[in-house]
């Protein structure tokens, strides 16, 4: 059910803040993939260096480790700085993708997961029932995709692999809506300085940038249409 609720001033520009600074970050991601994945001269030696290429990927994970880790003891300025630069490491590493999938496959997967991502938000921004439930569920659902991607490295079943992708696509479609409710009583409850609110922001937008892109990648393997 959805009620018509109206939050607190600071709660709701704290929501604005996630919300911004996830799109900064989704649209540095997009620019830069597009670029780097229309541009031979720049993905060549990316693809062509694996050392290089699973050193993005294993940075990547240190910066989402780090920023969860060290949120307090860093300054606005540093947390902004940490999570744009996710945002460019994810672009290089994503600029595969137009190498792989047609164009017009990129541009549907990415459609859907806004309207997708955009209907959860909505959902679980208004809705009064309690979503918390979910979270056990949901983080016991990520760590079974994981250990079947994992397992499926061997096997390297396509079929499995579309399977694991769906599965995949209910998690965090599910998922959107449990993080953006939960920021939204993080929003409500907090009694803290303004830095910290703004770093919190950021941390908020990792989520759900987390969210969006993980959703769209997924997606894109379930119904993407492979270049010949």
């Amino acid at each position: 059910m959805i009620h018509n609720y109206t939050m607190p001033t600071s709660a709701r520009d704290f929501m604005y803040k996630v919300y911004g600074w996830m799109s900064v970050a989704l649209a540095a991601t997009a620019a830069i993939a597009y670029y780097i994945g229309s541009t031979p001269a720049m993905y060549t030696p990316i693809l062509q260096n694996k050392i290089l290429f699973f050193g993005i990927m294993i940075a990547q994970l240190a910066i989402v480790v780090f920023l969860q880790w060290k949120i307090k003891s860093l300054t606005y300025t540093e947390a902004v700085i940490a999570f744009l630069s996710y945002a460019a490491l994810t672009g290089i590493t994503l600029s595969t993708i137009f190498l792989v999938y047609t164009m017009a496959s990129i541009y549907t997967a990415f459609l859907i997961t806004a309207g997708l991502f955009a209907i959860m938000s909505a959902y679980g921004y208004l809705t009064n029932a309690d979503l918390s439930s979910m979270g056990s569920f949901l983080v016991m659902g990520l760590f079974g995709i994981i250990l079947a991607m994992f397992v499926n490295m061997w096997f390297q079943s396509p079929l499995a692999n579309y399977y694991i992708s769906l599965v995949a696509v209910g998690i965090f479609t599910l998922l959107t809506a449990y993080d953006v409710q939960k920021l939204k009583r993080l929003a409500e409850s907090m009694m803290v300085d303004p830095e910290t609110k703004q770093k919190m922001a950021i941390i908020g937008a990792l989520t759900l940038y987390l969210d969006f892109i993980n959703l769209f990648l997924n997606l894109l393997q379930v119904m993407g249409k492979k270049r010949d």
